[in-house]
């Protein structure tokens, strides 16, 4: 990686972190904000959370193409700044159709600026550095929501609406502080994405390029089962299931979150060490392992009501074991997409597979909720048992379509790197044979 890449990336990481930070005085308290404070009822709640939802599912579809064609860095610009205004909207808003519209303006600004980051982190890194890139903003990202969150609780109060208002405004100037980092960013032309901008028309076939993508396209289903059965579960399902069959406290609770957490930070390079140098596909595998392991452990910890103590440290278990399991996968799904990704299509990989995710956090919470208000617990856990098994078949199917340098671009640049120096051993060791040769004296 060159000065320049490195200098940019670093910035696009603390821009990045910033912003995360932001977010953290905010997302634990929406629900409470809207329902309570703005005492406006849950079913505007659900709304607003749903708007969230719906304004990226609109956005998302478009966005990779602008990106594309305009270059990453003035369409994160427009994302922060459309969220910036949402986010303080969302604080000052009264009223229902206000909070609405402010939603889904935040919504809309971070689902741009996702694809946006991501492409911009390939610009400015190789397939070699580029999963400890996307492992340093994963663990960024974590580090600034859970610091955020801790200082929020602090300065929050439910009985005084001025109190949300500076949380939003504090999310406000953070992103805007992003964008600022974002715009200031010289990006440099990595190798791999060397025409990332296309000048031709053939950028307008980026959908059809796309779905004609076997690999990509299995990427896409396998990335929908993950973030189902993970990342859409933790509000909705796992959480109605932690209260309601296991018996943990609200606060116990709280406590099994801040443990996904501290997984994530304390293991997040411990573990890219173990993984970075093996198949990508396979460490996604082993994840669908861990995830099984997870759902099993919150499935006896319903089972055990008597010993309130083992439920407990059971589901704990469960959130830590599905940290390990997101610190694997951060330095391996998004640099995958990437070096799947045409180099005129990088943006439009990055939001196909961002869209991907959004329809898996929406379907998700609706499944685990509906089965959770049910009461259907037990179907519940074996659903998301089957889903983390299927995360490992799928995952070693995918391994079969990727390429070395696809599944593991560090073992192939050895490999090449090895077979240069035997070739060059080899014309060496010829062309001291021949000279070697010529130094023959002729008998007389």
């Amino acid at each position: 990686m060159t000065t320049a890449m490195g200098a940019a990336l670093r910035r696009i990481q603390l821009g990045n972190a910033l912003s995360a930070f932001g977010s953290g005085f905010t997302v634990p308290f929406l629900f409470v904000y809207v329902a309570q404070v703005r005492d406006l009822g849950a079913s505007t709640a659900g709304i607003v959370l749903a708007t969230f939802a719906v304004a990226a599912l609109v956005v998302l579809p478009f966005i990779g193409r602008f990106i594309d064609r305009r270059g990453p860095l003035p369409v994160a610009v427009a994302g922060t700044v459309a969220a910036a205004v949402g986010s303080l909207g969302m604080g000052l808003a009264s009223s229902q159709w206000l909070v609405v519209a402010a939603a889904a303006a935040l919504g809309a600004g971070i689902a741009v600026i996702q694809p946006s980051l991501a492409t911009m982190i390939v610009w400015c890194s190789t397939p070699t550095t580029r999963s400890r890139a996307f492992a340093m903003q994963f663990f960024l990202n974590n580090l600034g929501l859970g610091v955020g969150g801790l200082l929020g609780g602090q300065l929050v109060d439910t009985s005084d609406p001025s109190s949300f208002v500076r949380l939003f405004a504090i999310e406000s100037v953070m992103f805007l502080v992003l964008g600022a980092a974002v715009a200031t960013v010289r990006l440099p032309r990595a190798p791999k994405v060397e025409d990332a901008v296309p000048t031709d028309p053939s950028a307008a076939r980026g959908w059809r390029t796309l779905l004609g993508d076997r690999a990509m396209v299995q990427l896409c289903v396998l990335g929908f089962v993950m973030f189902f059965a993970c990342y859409g579960q933790f509000e909705s399902g796992l959480a109605a299931f932690a209260v309601e069959v296991t018996r943990i406290s609200p606060a116990m609770l709280g406590i099994a979150l801040a443990a996904n957490t501290a997984a994530i930070v304390l293991a997040q390079f411990v573990v890219l060490k173990l993984v970075e140098r093996r198949r990508r596909s396979r460490v996604i595998a082993l994840v669908g392992l861990i995830w099984t392991a997870a759902w099993i452990a919150a499935g006896v910890s319903g089972l055990v009501p008597g010993a309130h103590g083992v439920a407990t440290a059971l589901l704990i278990s469960t959130y830590a074991l599905f940290g390990i399991g997101e610190s694997m996968l951060s330095p391996t799904m998004a640099p995958l997409v990437a070096d799947l990704a045409p180099a005129r299509l990088v943006g439009q990989y990055n939001s196909a597979f961002a869209l991907v995710k959004q329809l898996a956090l929406a379907v998700g919470p609706a499944a685990g909720g509906l089965m959770a208000g049910a009461g259907m617990y037990v179907a519940y856990i074996l659903m998301l048992v089957v889903c983390s098994l299927g995360i490992s078949v799928l995952a070693l199917r995918l391994g079969r379509r990727l390429t070395l340098e696809q599944d593991n671009p560090l073992v192939a640049r050895a490999r090449r790197t090895e077979a240069v120096a035997k070739a060059t051993a080899k014309v060496k060791a010829a062309g001291a044979a021949s000279e070697a040769g010529e130094r023959v004296p002729v008998a007389a």
